[in-house]
């Protein structure tokens, strides 16, 4: 798996405990952001429809869905950019 906050990469065996956390940058590993279902544009930001609703995704939780991420988040920063660039010349003072 793969840190979500600093991209390391962690060999575990199995799932990481509540209380791992990343030995680069001391992240949670057992959190929504390292979880497979994991998702911005689901319901609850989560694919798995029997999880409960997390307010802190990047704290250590007791999730009985948890899987560890296999590859990194699609960070697609520069589409981000450019929707939210086309979104403020939609609303600019002319």
């Amino acid at each position: 798996m793969h840190c979500y906050n600093c991209q390391t990469e962690i060999n575990l065996t199995g799932q990481p405990s509540r209380s791992a956390t990343c030995p680069k940058c001391s992240a949670y590993l057992r959190c929504c952001s390292n979880c497979r279902f994991y998702d911005l544009n689901a319901h609850n930001q989560c694919r798995e429809p029997q999880a409960e609703w997390v307010t802190d995704k990047e704290m250590a939780n007791f999730c009985d869905f948890f899987e560890a991420a296999t590859k990194l988040a699609d960070k697609d920063t520069a589409r981000t950019e450019k929707a939210r660039r086309k979104l403020d010349e939609l609303f600019k003072k002319k």
